[in-house]
């Protein structure tokens, strides 16, 4: 008996095979390729991969990290795990390699279940495929697993400059999938999957979906596809849930509001959701229920969830934060751990069976996150500043150490910052944010070694950051600056680096870096001819730039996936150049999208 569920343990997996006895047949996850795969052939193939993984020497408690795209295969993988109890360690399959040798070093697992390409990946862990057919060796018997027990390693990026693994447990994810409230789903409905593996929100889309006896739907990502057929293929998939990362939701919100117009639930968060957004899709045959959820990853994806309706958005600023999911705690205290009173700001402390074990070999940053209230319950700091409503609401405020949020990702500006060092290029680096949601960028003040030589720094740099980090990570503005100011405590004054960069936007605007208002090659219409002109004008009101140009590359103008989404959204509905957001970020300068445009989308498929 385990009292904090109030039943003898049944971990998640241990659902799923009561749904592969009792509905068999029932479709358990559909891939982007239409393959399906039922509960009964679902519960078999994991049952294979558990296989696979122990006649390689995988014990219980051991950790695998799985390297595989979102797909079927890689839910087979995740459950295979789980039924091992190993603890599966997700890997982002985007990120450079030596961010991919890094996390292997700091969670050491015994095996990688990886796809065709196995070069790709670190040396060292033992590699297993997920089987198509019956191993020579026996289906283990289901271990022992309680609430206790690991389930996965969630990392994050890390201020110490080296990525940080939450270790989730069976319990939490248990606790996290048991009948959720804010997001119902049930037998026969069917639950989209867009994350990234790596990221948190996997865990809504394969446990909460599984737990419930529901199916999976692996959808192409949003980018590969103009807007208007990714609407229409979320409307023929019947979609009835799904989570959306707060940019993504925006730029969607922004061009196509009413692209959810056929989905139940659609949860929103990753950033603080902008409530024009909110209203704008209410607005636009909105889906039946849109909810703004928060939560770090060191408490199991979700904890808070917000319903959005017109009603509840009237007299509002801002969307507020919302009531605890399950069993979750909230207390927002000040800096001497005292209960705030309505009106006040102070740190979000969350508590509950959902909160991670801790830091994966971290004690020292287990003990410092992971505390103990005066009532003793067991609460993870979250660094989170909020506002107590005098309604009982909470309003996010801001963040208490340097931690940013960028397309969902969670980013320690300091990371990026001791990696640019690292380079041995620059002296000093000073890595911001600046923008919200969808318009967000990284912009990174750096102090070359030498000042006589600069030409050229920012792109090797730019080149050196991607082969050690994620792509989101790499800052997409860079300054090149004399000095770093000092403000009167002796610290990096940074409001007024960001006032530089606000300075040096408007110069680059007004287009006149000599004098000349129009610059020397003339107004920016007189760059490139025919079908490019009207993309020039659109990537300018994007990206507030007055000149761009056939040599322009637009990740270096601050693009981004997003902004890609949103300017080839614009340019179909003007009749103009006809663009995949891959044709724009994967192109090397403008200029080669003439022929791309003309090829048109099936043509350009990458």
């Amino acid at each position: 008996m385990d009292r904090r569920f109030g039943a003898p343990f049944i971990p998640v997996h241990g659902t799923v095979s009561g749904h592969a006895a009792e509905r068999p047949a029932e479709v358990a996850v559909v891939d982007a390729d239409g393959t399906a795969l039922t509960y009964a052939e679902l519960w078999q193939r994991s049952g294979w991969t558990a296989a696979a993984l122990a006649a390689r020497g995988v014990r219980p408690g051991d950790r695998v990290a799985v390297a595989l795209p979102r797909s079927a295969r890689l839910v087979v993988a995740l459950l295979g795990v789980a039924r091992l109890g190993a603890a599966y360690v997700p890997l982002d399959l985007h990120a450079p390699r030596a961010r991919l040798e890094l996390l292997v070093g700091e969670a050491r697992p015994v095996a990688v279940v990886a796809g065709d390409d196995p070069a790709a990946l670190p040396e060292g862990p033992v590699r297993v495929q997920v089987p198509t057919a019956a191993p020579d060796a026996p289906v283990p018997d289901l271990p022992g697993v309680d609430a206790d027990t690991p389930l996965y390693v969630g990392y994050t990026s890390g201020s110490t400059g080296r990525p940080k693994g939450a270790v989730i447990t069976h319990g939490a994810v248990r606790s996290f999938t048991h009948a959720p409230e804010y997001c119902r789903v049930r037998p026969g409905d069917r639950v989209a999957a867009l994350a990234n593996p790596a990221f948190d929100a996997t865990t809504f889309e394969v446990w909460n979906t599984l737990a419930a006896g529901a199916t999976i739907v692996v959808l192409p990502d949003v980018m590969n596809l103009p807007m208007q057929e990714w609407a229409e293929l979320l409307a023929g998939a019947k979609v009835t849930s799904m989570f959306l990362t707060t940019s993504l939701f925006d730029s969607i919100a922004r061009e196509a509001p009413d692209a959810f117009h056929s989905v139940d639930n659609v949860l929103v968060g990753g950033e603080a959701l902008d409530i024009e957004r909110a209203r704008r899709v209410l607005d636009h045959k909105p889906p039946r229920r849109l909810v703004h959820v928060y939560g770090p990853t060191e408490t199991t994806t979700f904890a808070t969830a917000f319903l959005c309706t017109g009603e509840n958005l009237t007299d509002r600023s801002r969307v507020p934060l919302g009531a605890p999911v399950q069993e979750t705690r909230l207390r927002v205290l000040d800096d001497r751990g005292r209960p705030v009173a309505p009106g006040g700001t102070g740190e979000l402390h969350i508590s509950g069976p959902q909160v991670a074990a801790g830091y994966l070999d971290a004690p020292e940053l287990t003990d410092e996150r992971f505390v103990v209230l005066d009532d003793g319950d067991r609460a993870y700091r979250s660094g989170d500043l909020v506002r107590l409503l005098d309604d009982g609401e909470l309003e996010f405020v801001g963040r208490l150490d340097r931690q940013v949020k960028l397309r969902g990702f969670r980013i320690e500006p300091a990371e990026i910052e001791r990696a640019l060092l690292a380079t041995g290029l620059v002296s000093a680096a000073v890595v911001e944010k600046t923008g919200d949601a969808a318009g967000g960028a990284l912009v990174a003040f750096v102090l070359p070694t030498d000042p006589a030589h600069t030409e050229g720094l920012t792109a090797r740099l730019a080149e050196l950051l991607g082969e050690r980090l994620p792509g989101y990570m790499v800052p997409t503005r860079w300054l090149v600056v004399a000095d770093i100011p000092l403000n009167a405590n002796g610290k990096t004054d940074r409001a007024r680096l960001l006032e530089r960069a606000e300075e040096a936007a408007g110069h680059a605007a007004a287009g006149h870096p000599d004098g000349d208002p129009e610059g020397p090659d003339g107004p920016p219409s007189s760059h490139g001819a025919g079908p490019l002109i009207e993309l020039y004008a659109v990537l300018g009101e994007l990206l507030r730039l007055d000149r761009v140009g056939p040599d322009d590359n637009f990740l270096e103008l601050g693009g981004n996936s997003i902004l890609a989404l949103q300017a080839t959204s614009r340019l179909r509905a003007r009749g103009g150049i006809d663009l995949n957001p891959a044709d724009l970020l994967f192109a090397e300068t403008l200029a080669e999208l003439a022929d791309a445009g003309a090829a048109g989308p099936a043509d350009t498929a990458r």
